[in-house]
């Protein structure tokens, strides 16, 4: 897709962008969810909620039947689970650190808009080394709604004092990429958990890759977009 923009800012998706993560989450939700009477695919249960937070998540799968401070308790212990499970496999997508390191050597400021709450987000951050290349942290915390809904990421442009279309979003997961088209910001996909070509029929992706070595920031912040590197 030709692009004629000229980013001066990159918001990160962080569960399944920065870290391969996802599938450790998405096992842990099957077998809490399986423990209350709900039985779901993880493949289903990935597409229909990657990027909403998890009060919504619930909400949509229990309704009513589900108090708020069960909701609480719920959250809490799912995640204290996922940070002893993922421990020992804590590490950022191949060319990740680079890559960040690298768009902060050429000035362009970096901002981290995930669901996640601030707890996971110390987690990831502290344990892969990747917390002093961002310059803005948004939670899952900070938001009324999850993606698809694009609050995050203008709350994120917001912060970073950039204009929405000079941000470009990266992201593991379609809703993802659907709050970043609805904020006005195109996207790179970064395949961890879904395959390449259902992100390139997406009209805002300029680029889809497995993981960060693949790319480099300076091919993002030139005035043109050539379409062969997609």
């Amino acid at each position: 897709m030709e692009n004629n923009a000229h980013y001066t800012a990159f918001i990160f998706d962080m569960d399944g962008t920065l870290v391969d993560n996802m599938r450790v989450h998405n096992r842990i939700w099957i077998d809490l969810l399986a423990g209350k009477g709900i039985f779901i695919e993880e493949e289903e249960f990935h597409r229909r909620t990657t990027g909403k937070i998890t009060p919504e998540i619930l909400r949509m799968l229990f309704g009513s039947r589900m108090s708020e401070e069960e909701i609480v308790r719920f959250a809490e212990h799912k995640e204290e689970i996922y940070r002893k499970n993922f421990r020992p496999f804590l590490q950022p997508v191949p060319g990740a650190q680079a890559f960040l390191a690298e768009a902060r050597r050429l000035g362009i400021a970096v901002g981290l808009a995930t669901s996640a709450g601030k707890k996971n987000i110390e987690y990831v951050l502290s344990g892969t080394a990747l917390s002093d290349y961002f310059d803005v942290l948004i939670s899952g915390e900070d938001v009324r709604r999850g993606k698809p809904d694009p609050e995050i990421f203008l709350l994120a442009a917001q912060k970073l004092n950039a204009p929405a279309g000079q941000c470009l979003v990266f992201e593991d997961s379609p809703l993802g990429i659907e709050a970043a088209r609805l904020a006005g910001m195109q996207a790179v996909a970064i395949t961890t958990t879904i395959p390449q070509d259902e992100f390139l029929k997406l009209n805002n992706v300029i680029r889809a890759a497995k993981d960060f070595t693949e790319l480099e920031p300076g091919q993002f912040t030139r005035a043109f977009y050539d379409p062969i590197l997609k």
